[in-house]
């Protein structure tokens, strides 16, 4: 249970960085803390305490498994958020060598 309350406090973290920072590597820093909270839970969902690998061989005995797919899952959502952060972070620095500076606020004063 622990742990679960863990997943929601950085996922609260993230949402706080989102909201009150003014930075855009802050917010994209944010955005990468709500990510990891994410990802961390669904791996907890596959989790049972005490079980073992869903592998098949010739000792094979019925039992408590893991089960794979929120690993599967997540292994996929890993390379989805690197590449989301990837765009985000060049789109930052596009940002910052257009208008020379990453405050939102200033940035939204600047166009035009």
């Amino acid at each position: 249970m622990t742990l679960y309350i863990l997943c929601f406090t950085v996922f609260l973290v993230g949402i706080y960085g989102i909201l009150t920072q003014r930075n855009m590597i802050k917010i994209i820093i944010g955005l990468s803390f709500m990510e990891f909270s994410v990802f961390l839970f669904l791996a907890l969902i596959g989790y049972i305490e005490g079980g073992a690998a869903p592998i098949l061989s010739k000792n094979f005995e019925s039992g408590n498994f893991v089960d794979p797919l929120p690993q599967a899952m997540v292994l996929i959502a890993i390379v989805i958020a690197l590449a989301a952060n990837s765009m985000l972070l060049t789109m930052a620095v596009k940002l910052y060598r257009k208008y020379g500076t990453f405050d939102i606020r200033k940035i939204n004063q600047l166009k035009g």
